[in-house]
């Protein structure tokens, strides 16, 4: 078997799904579909283009020109004895509408060091078979200029927590696309659970990407995102009266904190992100609205019990954005959600739930069109990839996910903000067939 075989029966292997014929470098379909065999199914034209890829964040759908920055926190009442403060530290990075600057650079996906974390998370032996290196985050550039100064007027702000484990740059493409409609989005990495790039390069690499998400510690890392996301809110109104929060006192981009309008706060995160979305709603009346994108809200997935937030409910509205991951309307089909159903049956603050038919967890997040561009990248148009997206992120297609999950989260903040109703929120769209919309 030639290495390209070998490659292509890792990348399955890796996704854990079953070869029946390595030498053919055959996939079953995820779905429990077998694929086409032998040469239909690979058709092998020499080795695949291993390369550094840098990736196309798909360009933002809203009219304001963006700007970018990042800051360094240390929360005084959050003793860390791991940290040179002695404190708990936070990394935040901040998406804003911002005033034309054309001499600011663009900046980059992710700091270096970041970049390689997340990369090796990706390839290797323990990976998707692919060369250490393959995912070039550290030099694609976005479409948010560097410190650019902040439009001179108010804007919305977005708290963001990311997913377990995953750093707060995975979810770039949505956070500009918000900006661009007129939100000042926060995104937090969570320090020892994400992976997190403090200044002058000290790095601390998060919970391994081995370790499976445990109950026993999901309670305790919900309740420090919480801490961490109520301290943020802190911060900002900080920078909104005039001061700078920065650890460093490194100067701001002109206007940033003039541009916040800390009357008008919502939050979202993805998975873990989700459920601690909730849970600082539930302890923080400043967020007004809140949007988990398919996030359990109990400790167990499985076993339960359904978390406080899910049993009492919550006085502001929450939207559920769920994959087929994530379901509550029938106990006895697969992906059975008992807190969501419990929290749907108490919610008196407003519910909103849609559903994103064909798609799983990662596909809330860049990797849907990251995957995507980087497979085709290396193997061409080989039909493997295929099921390797479908095990990774679901059956929806990249670009329609993203166009979806864009039109559908702005009119939700739009509605719940800014006091714009959309009408997209009320009934199903034949512009958008695989949402599914539940009142």
């Amino acid at each position: 078997m030639g290495r390209r075989g070998l490659l292509v029966g890792g990348l399955a292997a890796g996704l854990g799904l079953t070869l029946p014929a390595v030498a053919h470098a055959v996939p079953v379909d995820p779905d429990g579909r077998t694929a086409p065999t032998g040469d239909a199914a690979v058709r092998a034209k020499g080795d695949p283009n291993f390369h550094p890829v840098k990736f196309r964040l798909p360009e933002p759908s809203g009219r304001k020109s963006l700007g970018t920055t990042s800051l360094h926190l240390i929360d005084d009442k959050r003793p860390d004895p791991t940290m040179p403060s002695g404190k708990r530290e936070l990394m935040i990075s901040l998406w804003y509408p911002s005033t034309l600057m054309d001499d600011k650079p663009l900046a980059l996906y992710m700091p270096k060091r970041t970049a390689t974390e997340v990369d090796d998370n990706w390839t290797g032996e323990y990976g998707l078979a692919l060369p250490t290196g393959t995912f070039d985050f550290a030099n694609t550039e976005t479409h948010s200029r560097q410190n650019a100064p902040m439009q001179k007027m108010k804007h919305p702000v977005l708290l963001f927590s990311p997913g377990y484990q995953y750093s707060r740059f995975v979810n770039t493409a949505l956070a500009e696309d918000l900006a661009s409609r007129g939100y000042v989005v926060v995104a937090m990495d969570h320090t020892h659970e994400t992976p997190t790039e403090f200044p002058g390069g000290r790095f601390l690499p998060g919970v391994p990407a081995t370790q499976l998400p445990d109950p026993l510690f999901t309670r305790q890392y919900v309740e420090t995102r919480v801490a961490d996301a109520r301290f943020v809110l802190d911060q900002l109104t900080q920078l909104a009266a005039g001061r700078n929060p920065a650890a460093e006192g490194t100067e701001l981009p002109s206007g940033l904190g003039i541009g916040l309008d800390m009357r008008r706060v919502g939050m979202f995160g993805v998975g873990l992100g989700g459920y601690a979305t909730a849970d600082t709603m539930r302890a923080d009346k400043r967020i007004s609205t809140g949007l988990n994108l398919d996030g359990t809200l109990q400790d167990d997935r499985l076993k339960g019990p359904p978390a406080e937030v899910a049993l009492k409910g919550l006085k502001q509205p929450l939207l559920l954005f769920g994959s087929d991951e994530t379901q509550f309307v029938d106990p006895k089909k697969d992906h059975f959600d008992l807190s969501w159903a419990t929290f749907w049956a108490v919610q008196k603050g407003g519910k909103l739930n849609l559903s994103l038919a064909g798609s799983k967890q990662k596909a809330f997040t860049d990797y849907q069109f990251v995957f995507d561009q980087v497979f085709r990248e290396i193997y061409g148009d080989d039909p493997i990839i295929t099921s390797v997206m479908t095990a990774l992120v679901g059956k929806v297609e990249p670009e329609q996910s993203v166009r979806a999950q864009r039109r559908y989260i702005a009119a939700y903040f739009d509605t719940t903000l800014r006091r714009r109703p959309d009408q997209l929120l009320t009934q199903n769209s034949p512009e958008f067939p695989e949402v599914h919309v539940r009142w």
